[in-house]
């Protein structure tokens, strides 16, 4: 009896986890086929020797999600010489690649085919399962055989528990990466939806656009103008055509030229995860290199209003305004310091390192968002001193902490570089601040600074920041405006000479909090303009 009762338990839970199992599969909750999980590295050299080792595991340590649910995984094993890399990726398997046709992505394993090219061996494998371009197989016999069917029915007996107790593990882990990547593909969807912004149109999506960044095929993209240019990079205004139709979308293009690759590849990296994505800081597309044109592209957002620089340059703000910008700027570089993002996935902090006005740039809404990372430092706890001593000096002198003036940064704590952008982001509050109708008499623009020359070089900041220990003044008359009050407190806080007795980025985004209410207005007050709105500035350094 005791049996029959076992024997009845086991069978049943074989059979609801098999329906269980089967609902998911047939879309009971309402979903569509999933995208692949593949391992995604760029050409990257190798010590594996696949050819006479029979397999080999590939050294990429980043799994993406596929841009198209179609897509299969690939890897690439080539040796020239004694040089062997292996390239990762997403591919369609409709498409060629290095003018071939994949014909094996119906396969459980990655198994190597070679194919014949001139100077070098080249082995390719694609495989339609969740991360399966990882094991490497050069020959059959490094695939293991299958069992002798004598063994079967003791193998399936003894492993009955753990067949039924797997079943259940993996129905549970279905409907975990089954809500999961809903609500993944929920988060990018709204996300893009606010991407892209033109003087008549209201804001869209790209269809092309690869958060990913693992574009095969370039964007078809029409440079429109030059809306800024920098030190390492030219800004364009430009179209991204639709495909099939004669539609286009607005996007901005920072274009490096091929001396400047080190710049991109740090911007594009910052940009490329997933958990910068803030509503203040600038929505990134993808990335491309132009080999043609011996260019590395970045292809972002497109915001009309241009940079905080040339809006305060042209525009006079109202109390309201100055909320508005102020607390979306302490919000953007709060996400960037902070180790988790809004919904609590952990994150790697960043430091800006380049904070100032003209990196800032304004949306329609009046809220900044934040771009130009190619001096960008991820703070990453892995990181050593000497790593962090490596980073150097950068900056602009004339938002440059005493700190980083006087190349004294404390490199054993990785707070300190946070520090340096609070204190460059004190600057820019006082730069809007300067330009509010609600201080009274509003002069004309002028940066942190202003009496000093165009660009000051860091030897002039260290005689005015370090020597005279000066920061950009703050008349009395600007204290006669309760908001006002609290903001210019807040500035003072943040430039301290001792960068540990600074506010964090998080606490003056909570201080900008607590003022939304604070004298507000019954409704929102234009701008008094100086030049027409549409002057075609974007981001520039």
């Amino acid at each position: 009896m005791e049996r029959l009762r076992i024997s009845v338990f086991w069978c049943g839970t074989i059979f609801f986890g098999s329906l269980s199992f089967s609902d998911l599969t047939d879309g009971n909750l309402g979903m569509v086929k999933l995208k692949k999980l593949c391992k995604f590295c760029d050409l990257q050299p190798t010590s594996c020797n696949g050819t006479s080792a029979g397999h080999c595991y590939t050294s990429c340590n980043i799994t993406a999600i596929c841009p198209d649910k179609e897509e299969v995984c690939v890897s690439i094993w080539r040796k020239k010489d004694d040089n062997v890399t292996i390239e990762t990726l997403c591919h369609h398997p409709s498409l060629k690649l290095y003018d071939l046709m994949l014909d094996d992505f119906n396969n459980t394993k990655c198994e190597m085919k070679e194919r014949k090219t001139s100077g070098s061996q080249f082995y390719i494998c694609s495989c339609s399962e969740d991360e399966c371009n990882h094991h490497l197989l050069f020959s059959p016999w490094a695939i293991p055989a299958p069992p002798d069917p004598q063994c079967v029915p003791v193998v399936l007996v003894s492993l009955l528990p753990l067949l039924v107790l797997a079943i259940l593990v993996v129905s549970t882990f279905y409907c975990y990466r089954v809500l999961r990547q809903r609500r993944l593909n929920n988060e990018w969807d709204n996300d893009a939806r606010a991407i892209m912004i033109d003087d008549d149109r209201s804001d869209s999506s790209s269809t092309h656009a690869n958060n990913l960044n693992h574009n095969t095929e370039l964007l078809p993209i029409e440079l429109d103008l030059q809306v800024g240019k920098g030190r390492f990079a030219e800004v364009y205004k430009a179209k991204l055509k639709q495909s099939a139709s004669e539609h286009f979308e607005t996007v901005a293009v920072k274009i490096f030229p091929e001396e400047e690759y080190a710049s991109w590849k740090n911007e594009k990296d910052i940009f490329s995860d997933i958990n910068l994505k803030h509503e203040n800081v600038l929505h990134f597309l993808t990335a491309e290199q132009r080999k043609a044109e011996k260019q590395y592209w970045l292809i972002t957002a497109y915001h009309p209003l241009g940079n905080l620089q040339e809006y305060l340059t042209h525009h006079v703000i109202s109390w309201e305004e100055l909320w508005l910008l102020g607390r979306s700027l302490a919000q953007g570089v709060a996400h960037l310091h902070s180790d988790h993002t809004l919904c609590g996935r952990p994150k790697v902090p960043i430091a800006h390192r380049d904070l100032k006005s003209s990196n800032v740039l304004v949306k329609k809404d009046l809220t900044c968002c934040l771009c130009d990372f190619g001096l960008g430092l991820r703070l990453d706890s892995s990181l050593s001193v000497d790593e962090l001593a490596n980073s150097g000096q950068v900056g602009t002198a004339r938002y440059m902490a005493p700190e980083v003036l006087e190349a004294r940064i404390n490199l054993e704590n990785i707070e300190s570089f946070k520090q340096t952008d609070v204190y460059s982001m004190a600057l820019v509050l006082w730069e809007i601040t300067s330009r509010c109708n609600a201080i009274g008499e509003v002069k004309d623009y002028e940066p942190p600074f202003g009496k000093l020359r165009e660009n000051p070089c860091v030897e002039s900041m260290k005689d005015s920041v370090l020597r005279d220990r000066g920061r950009p003044e703050i008349p009395n008359t600007w204290m006669n405006h309760q908001g006002i009050q609290i903001v210019c407190s807040t500035i003072d806080d943040c430039w301290d000479q001792d960068a540990e007795a600074r506010l964090t980025a998080q606490c003056v985004a909570e201080r900008f909090n607590e003022m939304e209410h604070l004298d507000k207005l019954s409704e929102r007050s234009c701008s008094q303009e100086k030049i027409p709105d549409d002057s075609p500035v974007s981001e520039g350094k």
